[in-house]
């Protein structure tokens, strides 16, 4: 996990906020892909291929920024 302490907490910051509310920033989209899926995975309708890639690719920069902040704040 080295390579994470090593990463810019800025940088991942601005990306798990960028991927997190894309594309509600664009007027035909209501609500954020990461939030979608989500509810589809709750729901148990995520089983297009293309929407589990979307809900890992919206959710993998939340998650590690998640799992930096929490390092950081053990050691």
């Amino acid at each position: 996990m080295k390579w994470l302490d090593n990463f810019p907490l800025g940088s991942l910051t601005v990306v798990a906020v960028m991927l997190a509310i894309m594309p509600a920033i664009f007027p035909p989209h209501p609500e954020p892909h990461l939030v979608e899926k989500i509810g589809m995975l709750l729901d148990g309708t995520l089983r297009n291929p293309l929407d589990i890639f979307d809900l890992f690719l919206h959710g993998t920069p939340i998650t590690l920024l998640f799992i930096k902040i929490v390092r950081r704040i053990v050691r």
